[in-house]
């Protein structure tokens, strides 16, 4: 009897699947919105009230998004007023939506991806995942493979989409 190969191995493939960089912990999202006096302005004193009065131990090594859903003028030092609470207990804090929330958390992950072990690799970007991965994602990560990676395709090693060839 033949020996069964498999292929997909011999071929020299890299696969890089993103849900295995999938960023643990959990995600919350803090709206100033109901600090808004009569759903319409921030006010100093009263929202400086709640900075001191809240419970930000709640948010300990979580990740935190702060915005706001309703159409009002939030001054800068708002969202640093909420920034310098969080930052003694969460473990990320972002301005903007959950959604950016988990953008910035991708790219902190692939920015430190060592991608010296990319080098000269055929690498293929695992396309379905049951995480949710946002599109960013992929694309930044083909922005740090692109100038080491002989190739980079997109999909299963069975069914690929040519992203990239080194000439």
């Amino acid at each position: 009897m033949d020996e069964i190969v498999n292929k997909v191995a011999a071929s020299g493939l890299v696969t890089i699947d993103l849900e295995e960089f999938y960023p643990s912990g959990e995600r919350v999202s803090i709206d100033l919105s109901h600090q808004l006096w009569q759903g319409l302005a921030l006010r100093e004193k009263d929202f400086r009230g709640w900075i001191q009065s809240h419970n930000w131990s709640q948010y300990k090594e979580k990740h935190v998004s702060v915005f706001c859903s309703v159409d009002a003028i939030i001054p800068a030092w708002a969202y640093m007023l909420v920034a310098s609470a969080l930052s003694e207990y969460a473990a990320t804090v972002v301005y903007g939506s959950i959604f950016q929330l988990e953008e910035v958390l991708f790219r902190n992950v692939i920015d430190s991806l060592d991608v010296a072990a990319y080098q000269d690799k055929r690498c293929i970007v695992k396309g379905c995942s049951n995480l949710p991965v946002p599109q960013s994602a992929y694309t930044h990560l083909v922005v740090r493979l692109r100038p080491i990676a002989k190739s980079i395709m997109f999909g299963e090693p069975c069914s690929t989409v040519p992203v990239f060839k080194r000439g």
